[in-house]
């Protein structure tokens, strides 16, 4: 079995021991927790070099621990104590929120530590800075990926196993680089409906060229009710409660091993606020799904415990954004291909300036906030792309961060990081 964590047992902890693989079927929770640090206000005539809105960051980690992470994780703290680690969770944390939790909600990363001890929670591994890398540069996507792997083992004890790319951003090409890699044993993806072709995505799968690593798919109807649903008066399901979902659960199970429920930690107590209650569903729900005899896995434990049954061949980019499932959200207009082909246009000269202020300012431009906010797909309609979006349109954000760079590329000309 998979060590999942390096226990190291606190004056009131418990270790739960890695639950063996089995047959029964399972729920697999999945959470990503990411905050980007924002830009401030960058005009043309600005020269300093402090680019970040440290107070607007800062303001907003705490605001988001308070609402989602202390409570959410203190919540999950109970529940696998309570059900004696048949309860258990997978997380990816991007760099970007680490370094801030850091700084200005530490308390959150020994929650984590907490939880890490039980043995029934698993890091996952992704980009260290949440960006399209991948997309744009496959040296600096492996070179983030290490970044975070460090990051986690230096804060948690784990070595991560298993992938996870920005924004479950997939195709067959991003399987083959993983396989490249050498040292991860699945990858998280979408369930895309096209890909499936009529299949469940409640069961394990494979690239088509790559049989040896497998993918869990996320349910994304399900998920989704708990995500965007809860709350909805409108929606004919509401209200959601912990029995008709572990119904619901059941009821998927019996046409697959492992129910894939992926979807952002801020789901709990910030997407969806406490009053909608949403913290009293989740306290309920381990021991509703647990009485219909289906358990929990951590990532690992479900790549472990089933086979695949057969190919996902994706061959286009697929990810969990918005109903096109795609990257329109961050490269579908020409101001967000114009940013990310000026960005990644300086890696090579950036890199050989050999300053890490500079080297580290670049990469944190990297992560893909900065292009979802140029989204205009929507945003008349108020949705999900002005979430903490601290601009007033897509263009604001577009000319804000392009003198933003403009200045970067001035420092690189003069080999300084001032």
């Amino acid at each position: 079995m998979a060590k999942l964590a390096k226990p190291t047992a606190g004056l009131h902890s418990t270790i739960f021991t890695a639950q063996e693989p089995h047959a029964m079927a399972s729920v697999c929770f999945y959470f990503q927790l990411h905050q980007p640090r924002r830009l401030r206000r960058y005009s043309v005539f600005d020269a300093d070099a402090q680019y970040f809105d440290t107070p607007r960051n800062s303001h907003i980690v705490r605001k988001v621990a308070n609402k989602c992470y202390l409570p959410a994780t203190k919540l999950l703290l109970k529940l696998v104590r309570k059900h004696e680690g048949d309860f258990r969770v997978g997380f990816s944390m991007t760099g970007c929120v680490m370094e801030q939790l850091k700084l200005h909600a530490p308390e959150v990363l020994d929650l984590f530590r907490e939880l890490v001890d039980t043995g029934c929670c698993e890091f996952l591994a992704e980009t260290y800075h949440h960006s399209l890398a991948f997309h744009y540069s496959t040296g600096e996507f492996d070179q983030q990926v290490d970044m975070h792997t460090r990051m986690i083992e230096d804060l948690f004890g784990q070595t991560p196993a298993v992938f996870r790319n920005t924004e479950l951003i997939y195709n067959n090409s991003l399987a083959a680089r993983v396989v490249q890699m050498g040292r991860f044993t699945g990858i998280l993806a979408e369930g895309v409906d096209a890909s499936l072709d009529g299949r469940t995505p409640n069961h394990l799968y494979t690239p088509p060229d790559h049989p040896q690593l497998p993918l869990l798919l996320k349910n994304y109807r399900m998920s989704d009710d708990i995500a965007f649903r809860f709350s909805n008066r409108d929606w004919g399901e509401w209200p959601l409660t912990a029995e008709k979902y572990a119904d619901w659960i059941a009821k998927a199970c019996e046409e697959g091993d492992t129910v894939n429920l992926f979807m952002d930690y801020e789901t709990f107590g910030e997407h969806q606020w406490q009053e909608t209650g949403i913290f009293d569903f989740l306290a309920a729900l381990p021991a509703k799904v647990l009485s219909h005899g289906v358990g929990f896995h951590t990532p690992s434990e479900s790549i472990e415990a089933y086979e695949p049954i057969g190919s996902y061949d994706v061959t286009q980019m697929t990810s969990w954004a918005d109903t096109e499932r795609d990257l329109s959200a961050w490269i579908g207009n020409a101001m967000q291909s114009s940013a990310l082909q000026e960005l990644y246009r300086l890696e090579e000269s950036i890199k050989a300036v050999g300053d890490p202020a500079l080297l580290s300012d670049w990469r944190t431009l990297t992560t893909s906030d900065h292009f979802y906010y140029m989204c205009t797909k929507y945003f008349s309609d108020g949705d999900v792309h002005k979430y903490f979006n601290p601009y007033e349109s897509p263009y604001d954000s577009y000319i804000n961060f392009m003198n933003v760079l403009d200045h970067l590329r001035t420092r690189m000309g003069a080999g300084t990081s001032a």
